[in-house]
């Protein structure tokens, strides 16, 4: 059967579908409209194995979604970067489909599920971007102290009961602006009630998450944002790959590595640049460094993982890199837990410490 690697160039009105063939051939370019039914009628017109290709954007969950049943595979890919030359939308959909013919190293596919725990992941979306918006209309609020010169007021500022004396200290401008940002917050703190209700509500009826929840450091929420984010623990084949994923792998860089003697080559000793690698997702790595925080709270002394740190610090290791340490071991524990099904087991933590 002949092989067909079909890009698309998705937009809300219109869509530029192109068909490359086996070996490079440009066979058909075409535009349809954005709908569901012209789209799976064009690309059900197209004879053939059909690998289709797209860029990762606001179309792309319903795209994968409408045309996954049509096709050998699918792929999601972060927009490649383009150097240089003219760029259109025919362009563009070539360049999709030409990746996938030689299934490109230059291109970062995105990992699709749409139809898998879709709740909570609307759920998990709705918090996230709530929260993300208190935090902003907060630093605001903040701003709108700091602008005059009024500091040391804390929490009062935004707490109802309290924030009118404070606003008293501002004059009649800064305070007018102040009150309606106030106001902002007072909204956004009820939706974000709600959508806490609401994720934790739909974290209830996935077991997976009441699993994750007895890994030190997850609670309810952070557990249902990682299964929300993650969807499948077969994603990642090691800890490492899921260190990378979020944000908490190691990146070195050296440069003349090697030198020459009379035994033959053998390795220099030079400086290595280290740091973490910024290809991440965000929210996951906060979500594990938000567990190590947890960990190293005096609470939690007694926890053989606290203890690593403890050693850790008092071995000379900088608290930041202890942290990283623990959020990497939390993460690998995490993914262990959820591809074996089992619960935390303290002990095999204790033992490797």
């Amino acid at each position: 059967m002949q092989q067909r690697y079909i890009g698309i160039d998705a937009h809300s009105s219109s869509c530029t579908l192109v068909v490359m063939g086996a070996t490079g051939k440009r066979i058909k370019e075409v535009q349809v409209e954005t709908d569901r039914g012209t789209l799976i009628d064009a690309v059900r017109g197209i004879a053939g194995e059909r690998y289709i290709c797209f860029e990762e954007g606001t179309l792309s969950d319903w795209l994968y979604e409408i045309l996954e049943p049509l096709a050998k595979n699918v792929d999601v890919v972060h927009p490649p970067k383009r150097v240089r030359g003219s760029k259109n939308d025919s362009s563009d959909a070539w360049v999709l489909a030409e990746a996938m013919r030689v299934q490109s190293k230059q291109v970062v596919r995105v990992f699709k599920q749409p139809n898998k725990y879709t709740m909570l992941r609307k759920a998990a979306r709705a918090y996230e971007v709530i929260q993300r918006d208190v935090v902003r209309v907060k630093n605001r609020i903040h701003a709108g102290y700091r602008a005059r010169g009024i500091s040391g007021l804390g929490e009062a500022i935004y707490d109802p009961d309290r924030r009118q004396e404070c606003m008293a200290q501002l004059p009649a401008g800064q305070q007018c602006l102040v009150e309606h940002y106030c106001r902002e917050l007072d909204g956004l703190n009820a939706a974000h009630d709600e959508a806490r209700r609401w994720l934790l509500e739909e974290a209830e009826k996935q077991p997976i998450v009441a699993l994750l929840q007895t890994a030190p450091g997850i609670g309810a929420i952070r557990a249902s944002l990682i299964v929300a984010t993650l969807l499948s623990p077969e994603r990642f084949r090691t800890s490492r790959q899921l260190w990378s994923y979020c944000g908490l792998g190691i990146v070195t860089r050296s440069s003349s590595d090697w030198t020459r003697d009379g035994d033959g080559w053998r390795r220099n000793h030079v400086l290595q640049t280290r740091g973490l690698n910024r290809n991440r997702n965000p929210l996951l790595k906060e979500v594990f460094k938000g567990a190590a925080f947890t960990l190293t709270s005096p609470k939690m002394a007694s926890h053989p993982l606290h203890q690593a740190y403890r050693r850790l610090l008092n071995s000379g290791t900088k608290p930041n890199l202890a942290r990283l340490t623990l959020a990497r071991r939390i993460a690998a524990a995490v993914l262990a837990m959820w591809k074996k099904k089992e619960a935390y087991d303290p002990t095999r933590q204790a033992a490797i410490a």
